[in-house]
């Protein structure tokens, strides 16, 4: 098999359960760290982040995939039969090297929040860097939280994300074979 077409997970279902376990509790406590199964997915997708793919993308949720990551397209095509989208507002999903502008996509209606797009985006740390403060829903008290990977603005940039709720864009972050999640309820400030 070639480098783009290599392996998904090793055992499909319980790697899959597993991970999505992972992802839910990820969502249900913000900036805690879960380790995901390994797996060898094609540079330059991180492990957490094509274990996230395998468990979340379908034929029927459009992705849309950060031009740098262009080389891993046939991998997650094979193995998820997601439509790849160009434009990022009609992304289900955002797969991204680098942060992307949260205003540009799709934030979800009053009627339909859960129609919003989840950017999994891969960072270098989930462990090291700037430290944020974390509060809101699924955090009893406020946590902090550091990584390595978000850009400059990013604490403004959630605060207006944050503004729309029910609305707005939930962040997966991957490093490695670990993610955390930062779901459009948490409050972020720089700690």
């Amino acid at each position: 098999m070639s480098a783009t077409l290599s392996a998904g997970f090793a055992d499909p279902v319980r790697d899959a359960q597993h991970c999505f376990r992972a992802l839910l509790d990820a969502m249900a406590r913000p900036g805690r760290v879960h380790a995901v199964p390994e797996l060898a997915p094609p540079a330059p997708l991180c492990n957490a982040a094509a274990a996230a793919l395998l468990t979340l993308v379908d034929h029927e949720t459009p992705l849309w995939l950060d031009p740098a990551a262009g080389a891993a397209r046939g991998w997650i095509e094979f193995h998820c039969g997601a439509p790849i989208v160009t434009d990022p507002a009609r992304a289900s999903f955002v797969l991204a090297l680098a942060m992307p502008d949260l205003t540009a996509l799709n934030a979800g209606t009053h009627e339909m929040p859960e129609s919003s797009a989840t950017v999994i985006l891969t960072v270098a740390s989930l462990d090291a860097g700037t430290r944020y403060r974390l509060s809101g829903p699924g955090l009893r008290q406020p946590a902090i939280f550091s990584t390595t990977g978000l850009p400059d603005g990013i604490v403004a940039a959630w605060r207006d994300n944050h503004a729309l709720f029910p609305r707005g864009v939930d962040l997966l972050l991957c490093a490695g074979s670990r993610l955390a999640a930062l779901p459009r309820t948490t409050m972020i400030e720089q700690s």
